[in-house]
């Protein structure tokens, strides 16, 4: 049996595809504790691993800044990143040499797994929730000007965090050896070989195990003889009642039916009078609907789009921030979706009219679907992790 620590920030996200490979190293009979969030508290011990709250460690924040910093405040959400690893470094440090894991798993975000790993010499495993990022990769990373001007403004912070990082013991170079794997890494990145750009620029270090599903029923909604359009945000910035009005006015006297999920946190009367041809709920279980939908209406979000593309679901993209951007212009270069050049109402019927009218959008979905399907998931992902450990052991 070995033993296995994962990390990850607090979101839904980059902690959602890891739990089905915690879920397989437990059922092969491994330990595994996992350093989240309350928030994922159920979930994590629902797949069986032990949950150790970092919450008190976390900088104060509030939800509301933490959605503004997400995706558009790169620098920013970096320098709290660092005060979170320097906050955990005694306790963690302390546990882990206690533990003594055989790897730990890290998100890429989570530089805390990343620096405790290499502090303390534990084998390390990246996890990658969007696509792979390299020297050459981060060119496709078109920030706006406010992005680039927020990043130039935060390094002098940054750069701060980074010597106090040095004196906490953390052998870190400069900001780019934390934020950035090289080819020499162990990197687990949740899709396939097919839909990561320049894949070619990777090392076999990398692989591509596609999207991490959890398990879920084949069952059918009950459905009249329309198309069924789904619509989401995602679950941060998805506060936009002018974009979910939109589609409203959109499809409210369309042939199509409507599945819209707008957040926890948008009152839904809000949002005035539903035709009957749509359903808006708080929030639904994606992949269900996504087993019987038609047309994506997506914020592209890496794991909205690979569970889309991994049920072969063409989109509609909507992308709210330059990472999102990214994976947009992926698939659109692909010819599984549409870019909505303008949120308008008309813009917005259109443009799945254009989808639904098209079979090729389709059939290049489901044709990156077969490449998801048959890369390996969360089963894949666990047998990257025992074969490192057995690598490390037999090199011992």
């Amino acid at each position: 049996m070995s033993r296995i620590v994962f990390f990850s920030i607090p979101a839904h996200g980059h902690t959602n595809p890891t739990l089905p490979v915690v879920a397989e190293l437990v059922n092969k009979g491994h330990e595994v504790c996992y350093y989240s969030f309350m928030e994922f508290k159920d979930k994590i011990e629902i797949v069986g691993a032990t949950f150790i709250p970092c919450d008190k460690f976390l900088p104060h924040i509030s939800q509301e800044e933490l959605n503004r910093k997400v995706g558009k405040d790169f620098a920013a959400l970096i320098e709290m990143i660092v005060d979170t690893t320097i906050s955990l470094d005694k306790k963690v440090c302390k546990e882990l040499r206690e533990f003594q894991p055989d790897c730990i798993v890290s998100d890429a975000l989570c530089f805390w797994g990343k620096l405790l790993a290499k502090k303390l010499d534990i084998p390390y495993i990246c996890s990658t929730t969007t696509f792979a990022f390299n020297q050459f990769t981060a060119k496709l990373m078109k920030r706006s000007l406010k992005e680039i001007l927020r990043m130039i403004t935060g390094m002098p912070r940054i750069n701060k965090k980074m010597q106090l990082l040095r004196l906490q013991g953390y052998n870190v170079e400069n900001f780019v050896a934390v934020v950035q794997n090289d080819n020499d890494t162990d990197t687990i990145v949740y899709t396939s070989k097919e839909f990561q750009p320049m894949v070619e620029t990777f090392s076999d270090r990398y692989a591509f195990v596609g999207p991490s599903i959890r398990k879920t029923s084949c069952e059918q909604l009950e459905r009249k003889s329309k198309k069924l359009i789904y619509i989401s945000l995602g679950t941060i910035l998805n506060q936009n009642q002018d974009f979910y009005r939109n589609c409203i006015k959109a499809f409210e006297d369309s042939q199509y039916d409507i599945v819209m999920s707008v957040g926890e946190k948008t009152e839904i009367t809000s949002l005035g009078h539903l035709p009957p041809n749509f359903t808006v709920k708080n929030r639904v279980d994606q992949l269900l609907i996504l087993q019987n939908a038609d047309v994506f209406i997506t914020h592209c979000g890496m794991n909205s789009v690979n569970e889309s593309l991994y049920y072969g679901v063409p989109m509609v993209l909507y992308p709210l921030h330059s990472e999102q951007r990214i994976v947009a212009e992926r698939v659109e270069e692909l010819g599984a979706g549409v870019k909505l050049r303008r949120n308008k109402p008309k813009y917005l019927a259109r443009t799945v009219a254009d989808i639904i009218g098209n079979q090729t959008y389709e059939d290049n979905a489901r044709k990156l679907s077969k490449t998801f399907q048959n890369a390996g998931g969360a089963v894949e992902a666990a047998n990257v992790i025992l074969r490192k450990i057995r690598m490390t052991n037999g090199a011992k």
